[in-house]
């Protein structure tokens, strides 16, 4: 495979991206093929989750910032999360006809309405995909980085993530639950999500939305968020990769990365909420440093030309993210329960998973992310050239890859991007 250059791409955040697809696609498919390849002094999934968070941290203010225009970076949020997502939405209730929806989704009007919004799991509704929980925490970034922006604060970024993770250990020792429950948050954030949206498009009214859009995410995060612990400790770890960006970029110091590293990992330890094998001190930490290094190593590298392979999975990462887990159930549809066959069967059933999994990801990626993506960039190019639309001070190029946005800054590579997921 020839490698790849980065001449016109951030190509190290790309291969990041597909390696935390691939560990999420891991953590569900080995207890399906063979449970003692899953290993249990990290969590493999969630290795590749905080590399897809600090990722997007890393990348999502800088495009922000260096479009300069709240419009322009929402219009290629929207159209770079929403197409896919809402395909995916439909495919998981077609094929609930055969294999039960998830139970965590509510059967009324939370669901709808947690699942338009995209806050689902700081609204405590289960996705119709399992992956979906990881969305919640990117829209509520996005929401906080508006806010701070539009006010003229967003470059405190390492202060953000110390407080952060200083909520998060805070948040463990004294909620146990959702102080906020029943379907009424997913209602009402779904509506306030819908016109402060409308309003984050005006030019009247941008300022006032966005603030009540990041008030409104705090509040969800800490107060109707299934374990909020978990949600500001992972606030944390996006605004730490958005302090390594400040760092790099002589704007911010470096210590606080490391002073949130250090709250996150303890932030469990005597969390109320905090019963899962994968949060015990060994594990949680293990896996935190495990994919701290990953990142640091992409960082490392990101000078030199890496496998075109890596690239590739970066761009069609979001679409392995978000489709894997409903072909993975309509496997013992067509097969029959995998646990049941020898282990060479598995095997090669896995095998064939993987295959199908990354030519539907391809294709949803060629014919569903990439047209959206392309339509979202012409709607930009055409308020900025219109007299009565948008300031042209922002860049016009929109990221291909999940789910962040492109690289406007002069200081990267047009059209580079990261995401999280």
């Amino acid at each position: 495979m020839a490698p790849v250059t980065t001449s016109n791409r951030l190509a190290w955040l790309d291969a990041l991206r597909g390696i935390g697809a691939l560990a999420v696609v891991a953590e569900h498919l080995l207890p399906w093929v063979y449970p003692p390849l899953r290993p249990t002094f990290m969590n493999i999934g969630m290795y590749g989750v905080v590399v897809f968070f600090l990722v997007s941290g890393y990348i999502i203010p800088a495009s922000l910032e260096g479009r300069g225009d709240v419009r322009a970076f929402w219009t290629s949020r929207l159209f770079r999360l929403y197409p896919l997502y809402l395909l995916v939405c439909a495919i998981a209730l077609l094929v609930g006809l055969w294999v039960p929806i998830r139970e965590q989704v509510p059967r009324d009007a939370s669901g709808v309405f947690g699942h338009l919004s995209m806050l689902l799991d700081v609204v405590h509704v289960g996705g119709l995909a399992d992956p979906m929980w990881t969305l919640s925490y990117e829209m509520v970034f996005y929401l906080v980085v508006t806010a701070l922006f539009v006010k003229g604060v967003h470059r405190f970024s390492g202060w953000y993530a110390v407080a952060f993770g200083a909520l998060a250990v805070v948040a463990g020792l004294v909620i146990g639950a959702p102080w906020l429950p029943g379907p009424w948050p997913a209602v009402v954030s779904g509506i306030v999500f819908a016109v402060g949206m409308a309003g984050l498009f005006s030019g009247r009214f941008q300022t006032a939305a966005a603030l009540v859009l990041g008030a409104m995410a705090l509040v969800l995060l800490v107060g109707s968020s299934y374990v909020p612990w978990f949600g500001a400790a992972i606030l944390a770890m996006m605004f730490t990769g958005t302090a390594i960006y400040r760092w790099e970029k002589g704007t911010g110091p470096l210590w606080p990365v490391f002073a949130a590293a250090a709250l996150v990992a303890i932030s469990p330890a005597w969390a109320v909420a905090a019963g899962w094998w994968w949060v015990q001190p060994p594990v949680w930490i293990t896996t935190l440093v495990l994919a701290g290094a990953t990142f640091w190593a992409g960082r490392a590298l990101r000078h030199r030309a890496l496998p075109r392979v890596f690239v590739w999975l970066g761009l069609i990462s979001y679409s392995v993210y978000l489709v894997h887990h409903p072909i993975l159930r309509m496997v013992p549809i067509l097969f029959g329960h995998m646990m049941s066959k020898p282990v060479w069967e598995r095997a090669l059933l896995a095998a064939g998973y993987l295959v199908v999994l990354l030519l539907v990801s391809w294709a949803t990626y060629t014919w569903v992310e990439a047209p959206a993506q392309r339509l979202g960039r012409r709607l930009v190019r055409r308020r900025q050239t219109s007299p009565a639309g948008w300031p042209p001070n922002g860049s016009s190029s929109s990221s291909s890859s999940w789910p962040s946005s492109s690289t406007p800054s002069s200081s990267l590579p047009s059209g580079a991007g990261g995401g999280a997921g």
